[in-house]
C-alpha cells in the first residue's frame, strides 16, 4: 500500500514554481535534488501543503495559489526608508540583506536608493503574487519521532542540523 501525504509524513517532491501572470519560473528542483519536507509542521507555505495532501508516489499535481495561500499580500508598512550610512557599503537596488528582528532573521530587499536615502522592502519577494506549482511526488514515508520533535525532515534529502 502506498502512503499518502498526510500530517507527520515526510514528502519528497520535485517541483517547478511559475508566476501565472507571465509564466516565468521563480523556483524549481528539476535538475537538482528533490525537496523533502515534514508535512503539517509549517515548513511549506500553507496552500502548498493543503494542495499536496493525499497525493501518492508517482502522482503529479498542478495548482495555483492566491497570495493569501502563498506568501500573503504585500504590506505597505513593510516598506521603510533609512540613510545609506545605516547599510553596508556597495549595496544597490535588488540587494537582499538579512535583518535581525524581534522575530528572528528576516530577508529585506533594497528597492530604491535616492541620494542618501535607501528604501527597503521587508515583504517576501513573492508577496502579493499568485503562484503556480507543478509538483511530482517522489517518495512519502512516515516521519520518525526525532523529525517530529525537531519539526523538520532528516536523512538523505532533509536538513539535519
Amino acid at each position: 500500500m502506498t502512503t499518502p501525504i498526510e500530517k507527520d509524513t515526510v514528502a519528497t517532491v520535485h517541483y517547478t514554481g511559475t508566476l501565472p501572470e507571465d509564466g516565468s519560473e521563480f523556483d524549481s528542483s528539476k535538475g537538482g535534488d528533490p525537496l523533502s519536507y515534514l508535512v503539517g509542521h509549517g515548513q511549506m507555505i500553507p496552500g502548498f501543503e493543503e494542495e499536496m495532501m493525499g497525493a501518492t508516489v508517482g502522482e503529479t499535481r498542478t495548482f495555483t495559489l492566491t497570495p493569501e495561500r502563498a506568501y500573503g499580500d504585500r504590506n505597505e508598512e513593510g516598506i521603510q526608508k533609512g540613510e545609506t550610512s545605516q547599510f553596508p557599503e556597495g549595496i544597490e537596488v535588488g540587494t537582499t540583506l538579512i535583518a535581525e528582528t524581534e522575530i528572528g532573521p528576516m530577508p529585506i530587499t533594497v528597492s530604491a536608493i535616492d541620494g542618501d536615502e535607501v528604501t527597503i522592502d521587508m515583504n517576501h519577494p513573492l508577496a502579493g503574487k499568485a503562484l503556480t506549482f507543478e509538483v511530482e511526488v517522489v517518495e512519502v514515508r512516515p516521519a520518525n519521532e526525532q523529525e517530529i520533535s525537531h519539526g523538520h525532515a532528516h536523512g538523505e534529502h532533509g536538513h539535519n542540523h
